[in-house]
């Protein structure tokens, strides 16, 4: 995929930054010196941490230099690197590791939270968020337009599978024998927005990116005005001309 956009992403930030202090008050932690956000986009989330932790040395690592751009304009006395957690490799033993919707995007990233959880210091925590929303309308959606022509053929890949997320069950049994404290939870959001237009650029910053990069702007513009047709034909408005942007996420929080 193109880069990622931190203005689109930023559209909607306290929404997006939501889920990110409702993980972070779930982490029983008082102590930090060695805090990284993993997939810290602009910055956002790092901030959080560094208010919990202000005398803790705070990391973000993402693969946006765009993104990175923008957390380092933010708060130009952290650390920010640029890194595919796939990869990365913590180090030092940290007492966080927090990742605020990043691992939906990472394949078969249970194998990666299990290798992170056993990197972390004695009581440390590692706390994660993903969306857990393919099977809404606004996902749904962009898969069926993409099935249809003239799009068929260049998105024919562009979907993630509905199985990207493991079920709670699995992440148990694969993290509890790495932790002392294992919790995992859902939390359905229901964002107000302005009207369907505002749900397309909602996505447009983040799972619409797939379905919209391979294009070329003529077939672009086609499959956001079909696309956006359809949402609003599912999001209907609420008493007062608003829309309800449904987003379930699970939230995972495990102590060493």
């Amino acid at each position: 995929m193109a880069d990622w956009s931190a203005a689109q992403y930023l559209k909607f930030e306290d929404e997006r930054t939501r889920p990110a202090r409702d993980l972070l008050a779930q982490v029983p932690l008082q102590d930090a010196r060695a805090v990284v956000d993993i997939g810290c986009g602009p910055g956002n989330s790092t901030e959080l941490l560094v208010r919990r932790w202000p005398h803790a040395a705070v990391t973000g690592i993402d693969t946006s230099a765009d993104m990175l751009r923008q957390a380092r304009e933010r708060l130009p006395a952290q650390t920010f690197i640029e890194a595919n957690v796939a990869h990365w490799v913590p180090t030092a033993r940290a007492d966080v590791l927090f990742a605020n919707a990043v691992f939906q995007w990472v394949p078969h990233h249970l194998k990666h939270l299990k290798r992170l959880a056993g990197t972390l210091a004695e009581g440390g925590v590692l706390a994660v968020q993903m969306p857990d929303n393919l099977d809404e309308p606004s996902h749904v959606l962009m898969r069926d337009v993409a099935r249809g022509e003239p799009f068929r053929e260049a998105l024919a890949h562009a979907a993630r599978s509905r199985d990207a997320l493991p079920r709670p069950r699995d992440y148990y049994d694969a993290l509890k024998p790495l932790c002392a404290r294992l919790e995992i939870w859902h939390t359905i959001y229901n964002h107000v927005l302005d009207d369907a237009t505002a749900i397309v650029e909602w996505v447009k910053g983040t799972g619409l990116r797939p379905f919209l990069d391979p294009l070329q702007s003529p077939e672009r513009k086609l499959f956001v005005a079909e696309y956006t047709a359809r949402v609003a034909a599912a999001y209907l408005p609420q008493a007062d001309g608003k829309v309800l942007l449904r987003f379930p996420r699970i939230f995972i929080v495990a102590v060493r």
